[in-house]
């Protein structure tokens, strides 16, 4: 593979590794980002997948008290977001490059949209509350279905989800989201590795930027003001969804 485009995708994943530490969102410099070196979409989506797999993971361990004082209920909802990651991942397989590539810009703009009105939604589910555990467990498999199929806008959705079942925890949310995301892309990445769904060289210049810029962004998370951030990302979502709808 040419060096530049290598060097391109290693940048790319910096700068969405360090944006998904600040504010998140960085699957929309990644993901384009892989489409630009030569990959089909379905190729492009399932590489991204594994590439930016560890952001959701690494946070896991920090969570360890939360995660054990969740008790039980969050060992149903793990076995209901496995069973939508693999469902998804497992369409997306089905779906087929051509016809996937049809969905590209509007799974694009819906992950704009939802990045762009996710505090709004989190604000307002929060002031609801499902009665229903059949209701809730049916939002919880659709929202782990869209993760495993496409996965933008992931933490938003079970942040969501956690909130209307009642978990009003900042913390305790948190530390279950990224334990959910965890299952729902660990079971995605297995599935799209196993097919030989996933492009190496490109998935692996992407995953180093994104450990560098995760770590980066870290450090610079309390000195970047991250409304401008999400402003930022926000347009480069709607840019991004207007070009693939005109080509």
């Amino acid at each position: 593979m040419d060096p530049l485009i290598l060097f391109l995708l290693f940048f790319a994943g910096i700068v969405g590794g360090g944006v998904n530490a600040i504010a998140g969102g960085g699957t929309f410099f990644t993901f384009p980002a892989m489409i630009a070196s030569g990959l089909d979409p379905l190729t492009a989506n399932a590489s991204n997948a594994v590439a930016i797999y560890p952001g959701h993971a690494a946070a896991v361990p920090a969570y360890r008290e939360e995660l054990r004082a969740a008790g039980r209920p969050l060992l149903l909802r793990s076995s209901i977001v496995a069973f939508g990651g693999l469902l998804g991942a497992g369409l997306l397989l089905q779906t087929g490059a051509i016809a996937f590539e049809g969905l590209v810009p509007w799974l694009l703009l819906a992950a704009t949209l939802l990045f762009a009105f996710g505090p709004a939604l989190a604000s307002a589910s929060a002031r609801l509350r499902s009665e229903s555990r059949w209701l809730t467990s049916g939002v919880e498999f659709l929202f782990a279905v869209y993760g495993g199929y496409f996965g933008a806008g992931l933490g938003v959705l079970l942040m969501a989800a956690l909130t209307i079942i009642g978990i009003r925890d900042v913390q305790m949310a948190n530390a279950q989201k990224n334990w959910l995301a965890t299952i729902i892309t660990t079971i995605s990445v297995l599935v799209f590795a196993l097919a030989g769904a996933v492009a190496w060289p490109q998935t692996i210049a992407v995953l180093f930027g994104a450990l560098i810029g995760g770590y980066s962004g870290a450090r610079l998370a309390k000195r970047i003001p991250t409304g401008a951030l999400r402003i930022v990302v926000i347009i480069v979502g709607l840019v991004l969804s207007a070009y693939y709808f005109t080509t």
